[in-house]
C-alpha cells in the first residue's frame, strides 16, 4: 500500500506587500500613534513654495524631521517660521509616499521661551518700520479746532461714554459721530478697518479716534494686526490711536498720526477748551492795547523833542504846526483804531462763521462787551491826550499875550501918531499946530500940538 507524502513547512508564511500597501500600513500605524503631538526643535531650511505651503526641518543635536505647514494653516499662524528659531510645533505624523519619508504636518507653531503674540508683534513692527510707515514725516498735524470728530470703538462700554463726557465738557457743541465696531474677538479686525475707511471715504470727520480700553496683549491684539495698521496709514484724515492704558503700546500707536496714552487723554488732546480759546482772544486784545499805547508814547516824545528845537522867532508858526500835528495825530489815531477795530470785527466774523453751529452766543457776547470796553478806554485815552496838548498850548499863548505891546496900554500909557502915521518920539516929529492921533487901550483920541519942550 503506497503511503501519501505530506509537505511540511518549518518557516513563517510569506506575505508580500506592494510599496504603496506598505506605505499605507506605515501611515496608519504612525497616524494612530502620533496624532496631536508637540515637537520641540530648531527651524532649519525654511522655504515658501509658490503654492503657499511652507516646508522646513525641525532638528536638535542628534536628529531631524521634515515638516510641512499647508497654506490654509499658514493664514492662522501668529508669526512666520524663520531659520534658527526654536519652536514648539503641534501636529501629526504623516508619510509622503513619493519619497518614502515621514513628515510632521504642522497645525500650530509657537516660539519657545517667547510668547507667540509678542514675537508676532515684533515681527510686524520690524516689517512696517522698514516700509516707512512709522516715519515722522508721515505724521499729519491735527486740526486746531475740529468741528467734527469720528470715533471707532465699541458702543457698549465706558470708553465712548467717558470720551463724549470729556468732549462735551471741554467744548460744548462739537459734533461727534460713532462708528460701532468690535474691538476684540472674531471679526474685530474687519470692523475696525471698516470704521477707519468709512471716516476716510466720507470726508465728514476732520480727525478720527480709534479707541479701546485696557487689557492683556491678547485683548488688544486687534490693534496689532497688519490690516488695521495699513487702514490707519491709508486714512485720508488724521488718526489718533487711543488703545489701552498708558503703558500699553500697539502697532496702531506707531502708525497713527498721534498716540494718546488713554481714550480719555485722546478726548483732551483732540480739541482745546473753550476757556483756552477765550484766553487767546484776550491775549490778542491786550497786545493791541499795548501797541497803541506805545505808538502814542512815541508820538508824544517826538512832539516834545520837536517843540524844544524850535526857535522863539517862529513861535506862532510852531504853535500852528503843533496844532496841525495834534489834529493829524488825532486823525491817524482814529484811523488806526478804526482799522484795528475793523480787523477785530473781521476776525470775530470769521470765528462766528466757523463756530456758528457750536452755539457760542455767550462767548461772543462776552467778547463784544470786552471790545466795547476797550473802545471806551481808547476814547478816554484820546480825550486825556488832547487835554494835555491843549494844556501845553494855553501857557504859550498866555506868554505871547503878555509880551504884546498892547498890554502896556492897559496900564494907562498911550501912543501918539503924527499925520504920517509914525509914532511921535521927539518934538520935531510933531511941530506946533500939528494934528496928532493918540492911541489908548480902548480906542483913540484926536489932538493938536500947542506946546513943545525938549527933554
Amino acid at each position: 500500500m503506497a503511503m501519501e507524502q505530506i509537505a511540511l513547512s518549518f518557516g513563517p508564511a510569506r506575505r508580500t506587500y506592494t510599496v504603496s500597501e506598505l506605505s499605507g500600513r506605515i501611515r496608519g500605524v504612525l497616524a494612530d500613534e502620533f496624532t496631536d503631538i508637540w515637537v520641540a526643535g530648531e527651524v532649519s531650511g525654511c522655504r515658501m513654495a509658490s503654492s503657499g505651503h511652507c516646508y522646513f526641518t525641525l532638528k536638535d543635536e542628534e536628529a531631524q524631521i521634515q515638516c510641512v505647514c499647508f497654506r490654509g494653516t499658514m493664514r492662522y499662524l501668529k508669526f512666520k517660521p524663520q531659520d534658527g528659531l526654536a519652536v514648539l510645533a503641534r501636529g501629526s505624523i504623516d508619510v509622503y509616499e513619493a519619497r518614502g519619508q515621514y513628515q510632521l504636518i504642522v497645525e500650530v507653531l509657537e516660539p519657545q521661551g517667547h510668547g507667540a503674540l509678542q514675537f508676532a508683534f515684533e515681527q510686524l513692527k520690524k516689517k512696517l518700520a522698514a516700509e516707512g510707515l512709522f516715519d515722522a514725516v508721515r505724521k499729519r498735524p491735527l486740526p486746531r479746532l475740529p468741528r467734527r470728530i469720528g470715533i471707532v470703538t465699541s458702543p457698549s462700554g465706558a470708553v465712548i461714554s467717558d470720551m463724549v463726557n470729556i468732549l462735551s465738557r471741554r467744548f460744548p457743541g462739537v459734533h461727534v459721530r460713532l462708528y460701532p465696531a468690535l474691538v476684540q474677538g472674531e471679526g474685530a479686525v474687519e470692523a475696525v478697518c471698516r470704521g477707519i475707511q468709512y471716516f476716510s471715504r466720507s470726508a465728514w470727520a476732520q480727525v478720527t479716534i480709534v479707541a479701546r480700553g485696557g487689557g492683556s496683549l491678547e485683548d488688544l491684539w486687534t490693534f496689532n494686526e497688519e490690516a488695521v495698521a495699513r487702514a490707519i496709514a491709508e486714512s485720508g484724515v488724521p488718526v489718533i490711536s487711543a488703545v489701552g492704558h498708558e503703558t500699553d503700546f500697539t502697532i496702531a500707536d506707531f502708525v497713527a498720526d498721534l498716540r494718546a496714552p488713554t481714550p480719555s487723554a485722546a478726548a483732551e488732546l483732540v480739541i482745546c477748551t473753550r476757556q483756552e480759546l477765550l484766553d487767546s482772544i484776550a491775549g490778542c486784545e491786550q497786545k493791541l492795547v499795548q501797541g497803541m499805547r506805545y505808538r502814542l508814547a512815541m508820538a508824544s516824545r517826538e512832539l516834545h523833542q520837536r517843540g524844544i528845537e524850535r526857535g522863539l522867532t517862529a513861535l506862532h508858526r510852531r504853535i500852528g504846526r503843533s496844532q496841525q500835528r495834534v489834529d493829524e495825530f488825532e486823525y491817524r489815531l482814529r484811523e488806526v483804531v478804526r482799522r484795528a477795530l475793523e480787523g477785530r470785527r473781521r476776525k470775530l466774523d470769521q470765528v462766528s462763521t466757523r463756530l456758528r453751529n457750536l452755539d457760542l452766543r455767550l462767548r461772543f457776547a462776552e467778547a463784544r462787551r470786552r471790545m466795547q470796553a476797550a473802545e471806551g478806554r481808547l476814547a478816554e485815552l484820546m480825550r486825556m491826550r488832547l487835554a494835555r496838548q491843549r494844556g501845553r498850548l494855553e501857557p504859550v499863548i498866555a506868554h505871547l499875550t503878555q509880551l504884546s505891546p498892547l498890554r502896556i496900554l492897559d496900564r494907562g500909557y498911550a501912543i501918539v501918531l503924527n499925520p504920517g502915521g509914525h509914532a511921535v518920539k521927539t518934538p520935531a516929529d510933531a511941530p506946533l499946530g500939528t494934528d496928532v492921533k493918540i492911541r489908548i487901550a480902548r480906542g483913540s483920541l484926536g489932538a493938536r500940538v500947542t506946546q513943545a519942550e525938549d527933554a
